[in-house]
């Protein structure tokens, strides 16, 4: 049980970082003038490597991969295998990618209520 309050907690708190990432970083109009000045700036080009991740759904591909290992994995390996593909999969579904992420989440939650 004390397990699931852990897990519970790192999804909460990868929730709370993509939204603020989201909100703060990614949609915020400031950064647009800030940027458009001065695109060396270090929030800039996190913004930029951001947004490429994003297009290139990285994160959901990497959830999914994760989770699809850790659904066949054996063991206890597959659990922490399971814990890897949630912290991919929840920021991949704030951040643009939610078709993908949705299957990660589920593989994941399946495999660690196994």
């Amino acid at each position: 049980m004390g397990a699931f309050v852990w897990i519970g907690a790192l999804v909460g708190v990868l929730l709370a970082g993509s939204y603020g990432i989201r909100m703060g970083l990614m949609e915020d109009t400031r950064w647009l003038a800030l940027c458009g000045d001065d695109p060396g700036l270090f929030a800039c080009r996190l913004r930029d490597l951001l947004g490429l991740a994003i297009h290139l759904r990285l994160a959901g591909w990497l959830g999914l991969a994760a989770a699809l290992l850790a659904f066949v994995w054996p063991g206890r390996m597959g659990g922490w295998l399971a814990v890897v593909a949630l912290v991919f999969a929840v920021p991949a579904l704030v951040l643009y990618n939610a078709t993908l992420a949705s299957f990660a989440l589920v593989l994941a939650g399946l495999r660690l209520v196994r």
